[in-house]
Formats: C-alpha cells, sequence, structure tokens
C-alpha cells in the first residue's frame, strides 16, 4: 500500500536537534522516493493547530480493508510533549485516526515504552517496514474539579515529578544542555532541588473496589508503561498493550529512606520498598485536596487541588 507520510517537525525539540533529525528522514524519503509534505511547528501549541488543520482537511481514519491510493499517515518528529498535544487534538476527531512517531526529544520515554528505537533512522525504518497500525492503550483521564478530560501516552503525574517537570521547564539552562545533548543534566539539577522541597500531601485512592489513604504521599504517578523522567523504570511490568491503569504511590519518609529508594530504583529493587505502592485496575481515582503541581506526558496542567478518574482506551500507533 502506498503512503504519502505528513511530517509534523518540532524543529525546537532538544535544543534544535528536531531540525537535524527532519533533515535526515526527509532524505531517506526521497533517496527510497516516498511521497510526504513538511509542516514545522512555529511556536508552543501549534502542533495542535495543524493537526487539526490535516484532521479536518487530510488525515483518514483506518480500516481493515484499506483502499486508499495513498493512505495520508501522520508522523510526529518531536518529543513526548509534542506526542501528547498531536495526540489530544486527534482524540476530538477519529480515535481510529492512526499515527507515526520519530522521537526526538530529551525523554523519549514513548518510544520506550512503545519499542520504537531512539535511533532517528532506526526508527524510520521500524515506522516504513510496517503495513498495519497497532493498537495500544493510552490513558485516558477525567477531572472533575474542573471538567477536564484529556488523554496520556506516556503518564500523569502528581507531587514530585510534576514538580521535577515544571522546573525542568522553566530552567534557564535546559535548552543550553540540550544542544549538547546533556539534557538529561537539567533534569538532574531539578531533581536535586525539588527532592529537598518536596513535602507530603494527603490524597485518596480508589481502586478495584477499595479505598486507600495516604497522609504524606511523596510521588503519585499513573503511569502507561515501565519508563518515565526520560527512561526511569518506575514500574517494571508496565505494558501499554493491556487495558489496566497502573498507579504508582511512594510516600514521603526521611532524606536517608528517599535515598535508600533511589539506590533501590537503580538497582530495579524499588519496588520492594515499604513506601512504594503499586495499584493495578480498570479504573483508579485519585482525590488531593491540597494543590499540588500535575503533568500529563510533561505538560504542566497546573497547581490545584483534584479529583482525577482513571481509564485506559485504544488508539492507533504506526511503528
Amino acid at each position: 500500500m502506498d503512503i504519502h507520510y505528513y511530517l509534523l517537525i518540532n524543529g525546537q525539540a532538544k535544543g534544535g536537534y528536531g531540525a537535524q533529525a527532519a533533515k535526515k528522514i526527509m532524505q531517506q524519503l526521497q533517496k527510497r522516493k516516498l511521497a510526504y509534505t513538511i509542516y514545522y511547528t512555529e511556536y508552543a501549541g501549534h502542533e495542535s493547530v495543524l493537526t487539526e488543520e490535516l484532521a479536518l482537511t487530510t488525515l483518514k481514519p483506518w480500516t481493515a480493508n484499506q483502499k486508499e491510493k495513498a493512505f495520508p499517515l501522520l508522523v510526529v518528529l518531536g518529543g513526548d510533549g509534542t506526542l501528547h498535544n498531536v495526540l489530544n487534538t486527534l482524540d476530538r476527531f477519529d480515535p481510529t485516526i492512526p499515527l507515526g512517531y520519530l522521537p526526538c526529544g530529551s525523554g523519549n520515554d514513548f518510544a520506550r515504552g512503545a519499542g520504537i528505537s531512539g535511533n532517528v533512522n532506526q526508527a524510520l525504518a521500524q515506522l516504513l517496514s510496517v503495513e498495519t497500525p497497532k493498537e495500544l492503550q493510552v490513558i485516558h483521564y477525567r477531572e472533575a474539579n474542573q471538567e477536564e478530560v484529556g488523554l496520556a501516552a506516556n503518564n500523569l503525574g502528581i507531587g514530585l515529578d510534576a514538580a521535577i517537570v515544571e522546573k525542568t521547564n522553566t530552567s534557564r539552562s535546559k535548552n543550553t544542555l540540550n544542544k549538547f545533548n546533556l539534557g538529561s543534566f537539567s533534569y538532574l539539577f531539578s531533581i536535586l532541588h525539588v527532592l529537598f522541597k518536596q513535602k507530603g500531601f494527603p490524597i485518596l485512592v480508589e481502586a478495584n473496589g477499595k479505598q486507600h489513604t495516604f497522609s504524606k504521599a511523596f510521588l503519585c504517578t499513573v503511569t502507561n508503561h515501565p519508563y518515565f523522567g526520560g527512561g526511569v523504570a518506575i514500574l517494571p511490568k508496565a505494558d501499554p498493550m493491556k487495558p489496566v491503569v497502573d498507579l504508582v504511590v511512594v510516600e514521603r519518609g526521611s532524606l536517608f529512606r528517599i535515598f535508600w529508594l533511589i539506590l533501590l530504583l537503580a538497582r530495579g529493587k524499588h519496588t520492594a520498598a515499604k513506601q512504594f505502592h503499586h495499584f493495578h485496575s480498570k479504573k483508579i481515582r485519585i482525590v488531593s485536596t491540597l494543590p499540588q503541581f500535575i503533568h500529563a506526558d510533561g505538560e504542566i496542567l497546573g497547581q490545584r487541588s483534584v479529583d482525577f478518574a482513571f481509564e485506559t482506551t485504544p488508539r492507533f500507533f504506526w511503528f
């Protein structure tokens, strides 16, 4: 089947790496004489505008008996944040519109979780070899206080990880470090800064018909696959193919216990720690009355109290 590739490019991803990767991709497509059209984002949120325009005029849902002479496939070149915004924009149209992804960001956790190569040329080879999309589960969230709904391809975090994301995104050094492929150091600096400031906060968790309360939650993350924070395997057994919600809650302890948990995390043995709690359910509800930072796929949703309901929903990805 012939495919026309519509490349949506965040050239600023990873301090300009997105633009460099796009040139490599276009050279490969030209070499193979494959049809493509390019769209560059020009400002924050522009990917959503471009996606909406393409959804209204060009993109098509996938069917088992596809008869398109040149099927229009949207392919995102950017980081997890760009993917997040495109995915949520497509959700307003048709969930069976497939989406391709070539990771060009700092974290690329979705690529890790989905099994997409972090090398852009290898990721392209994977994409070009595909004839039908795969169905993956993504997180569907509904926040009752502000009547907000959305999707997360990676994870949604309340507390520590969201505060780290907020600190990293507002860091002046992030873009500079990304230019030298040192973006992870910006994240590390943010961890060290936030780690000492983040206090425990009360939450209520409803899962599998039971209620659980924590008076000093420290990190509260709903995840779709093993990774967060640019490759940290917070929940190694999480599987984006399964229609279940995974929630990790870590309780605040002394600094000694926190650093001990970090050491366990580095060794892959953190899930046995007393302050680590894992919930696995079709649906999960989280209530936090004390305002905290919240993020979805690295995009800050604000700092507020929340009443979240989570489940999964299937989406087509081309890889």
